[in-house]
């Protein structure tokens, strides 16, 4: 609603509905029958991306979940129970997309996870051009899904 990119509309049949979105995040699409492996973090407008990426990677055999996480605050606030469900523990590849600096992400991403981010200023461009010369790419989040689960 508030961007100028050219998003699409999320057809709440096929993903979680938004009412997760009072608790600061929650999971917006599992893998179809299997377990995910690696856990794909996103708000705003990146969350189409890592949908785009769940998709790849589901072609590639591996299972992503896409949470969307709008607010740290409320997520933060919620019970330790609701964090674990929506970021397992037992799920340590995780990625975090943000269109911004990455700072903050690796509470969410832990040690062995990755941030696609944003460390530095002075680029402009078309949003498609800049976002594949900043590595905001559904390869870019696939390589490094595949990369925090060591294939």
């Amino acid at each position: 609603m508030l961007t100028r990119q050219n998003l699409p509309i999320l057809d709440r049949a096929l993903y979680a509905s938004a009412e997760g979105l009072e608790r600061g995040a929650y999971v917006l699409a599992d893998p179809s029958g299997k377990a995910p492996e690696v856990v794909l973090i996103a708000s705003g407008s990146e969350v189409a991306l890592a949908l785009e990426a769940a998709n790849e990677l589901a072609g590639q055999g591996i299972g992503a979940r896409v949470v969307s996480m709008p607010s740290w605050d409320l997520f933060e606030a919620q019970a330790q129970t609701y964090r674990d469900e929506v970021l397992p523990p037992a799920i340590a590849a995780r990625v975090a997309i943000e269109a911004a600096s990455p700072f903050g992400w690796e509470r969410y991403v832990g040690a062995k996870g990755a941030v696609v981010g944003i460390n530095r200023f002075g680029a402009s461009a078309p949003y498609k051009a800049i976002a594949e010369h900043l590595g905001f790419t559904s390869a870019n989040v696939v390589s490094q899904a595949r990369r925090v689960l060591g294939r």
